[in-house]
């Protein structure tokens, strides 16, 4: 996923109003944020879903596609309407509800995102979601603490040394803030910040990879 997501001032093409609008949320629903740019997505992306679904025992699984990344180049960024498309076609769960809402709310970074979708839905549960190779780089998000204070956080393991993931300066800030990933299923419960890094099957595909292979 993306360090933090920022987009251009317009979108690149028109998108359904499914994707712009905010998704339906009932009172005590616990929900998971999947945000990045998925560019393009793939099934290592889509297992990450499928296990916050199955160990945190969520109700929905909102898929944020961001129109773009601030700390990297736009160049070569898929339009936006391809990147949904594609997140819809490996999205086989019926919970995972992938949107573009950010388009309509006009917010530029993860933190205001977040603060936009607890004003709107304060009797819903939420947990931010994010692959472990976000964890080292997570600092420079902007308000990166005020992230990790807004809603609890599952980091799903991806390839690499968990060791080194584990070691990051938001692990090490927040260590007091982990709890132990048999207790995931109730990580919605916890008040923030409360952060847990869940094992399981996976993924070795990365969108970078893809993206080189396929301009070759």
């Amino acid at each position: 996923m993306a360090p933090d997501r920022c987009g251009p001032d317009v979108a690149d093409g028109p998108i359904a109003y499914r994707y712009r609008r905010m998704p339906h949320v009932e009172s005590g629903m616990i929900v998971g944020l999947f945000g990045g740019s998925f560019n393009p997505p793939h099934q290592g992306h889509a297992l990450v879903a499928e296990i916050a679904l199955r160990r945190l025992g969520l109700d929905q699984l909102w898929w944020i596609v961001t129109p773009g990344n601030p700390l990297k180049s736009h160049s070569n960024l898929a339009p936006l309407a391809e990147r949904l498309e594609k997140c819809e076609a490996i999205a086989s769960d019926p919970r995972i509800k992938v949107t573009a809402f950010e388009l309509t709310l006009g917010t530029s970074y993860t933190a205001r995102t977040l603060d936009s979708i607890k004003a709107r839905n304060p009797d819903a549960r939420f947990v931010w979601i994010m692959g472990a190779d976000n964890l080292a780089g997570f600092h420079r998000w902007q308000r990166w603490r005020h992230i990790a204070t807004t809603f609890p956080i599952a980091v799903i393991d991806r390839p690499g040394s968990t060791l080194s993931y584990l070691s990051s300066k938001m692990a090490r800030t927040f260590d007091y803030a982990r709890i132990d990933e048999d207790d995931a299923g109730v990580l919605w419960m916890k008040k923030a910040p409360a952060w847990t890094f869940i094992h399981g099957p996976r993924s070795t595909l990365s969108s970078t990879a893809l993206r080189e292979a396929a301009g070759k």
